[in-house]
């Protein structure tokens, strides 16, 4: 498993990234993410599951994925003792995170962040996947476009409320899958500042 830590010695706290579907722990997003984490003092792990490593567009099945998932977390731990870990990713990253939470507990992880939870696939509402979630028993924070057609709103507001004081929704507004808003509606740049806050002061009063 290929891995990239980026932040500072000794950051705030270390957030496990894990990337989506179709691109790996390289593309852009998680690139300039980190970098903008990095900057708010906190640190980032991103790792790159197995089919990804080896060149094939068909993801991992769930039980390998979340494997990995568990092996990233632990090269956390073992990278930066003491550091509190939260962990997530981007859509499918994400997912694979909550269903290994979900399963056993990740060990030391404080709190699941999920850069656009992919609720289901476009054009097929619904809420299944989300059934996992009463599982994970750590707060979590679904970072979500309001266009994002892997998670329809009238869909996603309901599993939060579900989750109660688990789970809190930060929304960027215009925003779809990839957090991409219309110019008129503002730039990247302003986007990456919204989604870097928003994780720093989630995670800042997590781990008090």
């Amino acid at each position: 498993m290929s891995a990239l830590f980026a932040g500072p010695d000794q950051p705030s706290f270390l957030y496990v990234l894990a990337h989506g579907a179709g691109a790996g722990m390289r593309h852009a997003f998680l690139e300039n993410i980190a970098s903008a984490l990095a900057t708010a003092n906190v640190a980032t792990l991103r790792y790159q599951f197995p089919y990804m490593e080896a060149g094939r567009k068909r993801p991992d099945t769930p039980a390998l994925a979340t494997a990995t998932v568990r092996a990233a977390v632990n090269r956390a731990a073992e990278r930066m003792p003491g550091v509190p870990i939260v962990a997530g990713g981007k859509s499918f990253g994400g997912r694979m995170t909550s269903t290994a939470q979900a399963a056993e507990p990740l060990p030391g992880v404080r709190g699941l962040a999920f850069l656009g939870f992919p609720l289901h696939p476009p054009g097929r509402p619904g809420s299944d996947r989300a059934a996992h979630l009463d599982q994970v028993k750590v707060p979590m924070l679904f970072l979500q476009g309001t266009r994002d057609d892997f998670a329809q709103l009238d869909l996603l507001e309901p599993v939060v409320k579900r989750l109660a004081d688990r789970a809190t929704l930060h929304l960027i507004e215009n925003g779809d899958h990839s957090f991409r808003v219309p110019k008129r509606a503002g730039g990247a740049r302003d986007v990456m500042g919204e989604l870097v806050n928003a994780i720093s002061e989630w995670g800042a009063a997590l781990i008090r």
